[in-house]
């Protein structure tokens, strides 16, 4: 990143563009963010941005806008929050602007039900991409295979709220580690 009032900018333009060709909310953003920020720019490790997405799945709000604030936050500070946060929400307004300004006009027409259907098709795509890359870091034993399976057959099939599940993920993760630490010891 650059210094200065530079930064500010390219805070915002970097997020302005993430945001416009995001489509599909906070799952489809990791790919972007992964390449814009740790394979490009630099500025984090993949850790760091796993991190930071998963805290932002687990705070209220937007998951691409918390992801956003944290980042600006972590390059610039609270003037890096304002200008990311704004960059990844002003394309989606305008765009839920325009929408809305001629949206009766759109909804019927069967071409745009059928781009719309291609789109939910690659945004699957990409979503399946980046949890396949994600999880080769992020699980590292049996342990990590048999929370991300119990994880996952929690939230679809049992019902159970992902928030839940993220705490009670998060609190055998610190048992175990702490359990290792003390086994470490000995």
């Amino acid at each position: 990143m650059t210094q200065g009032k530079n930064k500010y900018l390219e805070l915002f333009l970097t997020f302005f563009r993430i945001g416009l060709f995001t489509i599909g909310g906070g799952y489809a953003i990791l790919p972007m963010l992964k390449k814009e920020f740790v394979d490009e720019k630099k500025i984090m490790t993949e850790d760091e941005l796993l991190d930071f997405y998963a805290i932002s799945q687990s705070t209220p709000g937007i998951i691409s806008t918390n992801v956003s604030t944290f980042i600006g936050y972590k390059e610039a500070g609270f003037p890096g929050v304002i200008f990311s946060s704004l960059g990844m929400v002003t394309p989606s307004l305008i765009i839920i602007i325009i929408i809305a300004a001629f949206f009766d006009n759109f909804a019927e027409i069967v071409y745009v039900q059928k781009a719309f259907m291609g789109i939910r098709i690659v945004i699957l795509a990409l979503i399946l991409n980046a949890v396949l890359k994600m999880g080769k870091k992020s699980i590292k034993n049996l342990m990590g295979y048999i929370i991300l399976i119990a994880s996952f057959l929690a939230v679809t099939w049992a019902g159970i709220t992902p928030i839940l599940v993220l705490f009670l993920s998060g609190f055998i993760g610190f048992i175990m580690g702490a359990y290792r630490e003390k086994a470490g010891e000995k």
